[in-house]
């Protein structure tokens, strides 16, 4: 009886560690633009093998971009009260200067064949789910 009740402790121990191990209950937490920044960076040196200056020049213009990006977030989240298609729609909007920016600074560094390569295939895989942002 003893031996039954102590594995089916073991078990149970067992079984909720891993949810502990987690952080405790599925808490979302955004990436850091440093980290935004090293999954580009992986991305662009896995598809193009750019030497270290346009490497360093991509890793500059994204790490300005998801700064721009996480300011632009807090506002928003801010002024729309918790609605989160209001906050969407006006990331939007607000982003979209900053995108231009960006891809200003992506493009020279590419050069135009590779940078549409980038666009159409491997700049969707860096939003959260790897597809376009939802609408």
């Amino acid at each position: 009886m003893k031996k039954t009740i102590i594995a089916l402790a073991v078990v149970m121990v067992a079984g909720i560690a891993p949810s502990f191990a987690q952080g405790g209950g599925g808490g979302f937490q955004m990436p850091t633009p440093e980290e935004r920044v090293k999954r580009v960076h992986f991305k662009a040196d896995s598809a193009f093998k750019l030497d270290e200056a346009k490497m360093k020049d991509m890793d500059a213009a994204y790490l300005d971009y998801y700064k721009a990006q996480d300011k632009v977030r807090e506002e928003a989240m801010a002024s729309a009260g918790g609605d989160r298609d209001a906050m969407r729609a006006a990331m939007q909007e607000k982003m979209k200067p900053f995108m231009e920016t960006l891809d200003g600074k992506v493009k020279p560094i590419l050069g135009d064949d590779k940078f549409k390569v980038w666009k159409e295939q491997i700049e969707p895989t860096l939003r959260g789910r790897g597809g376009p942002p939802r609408q």
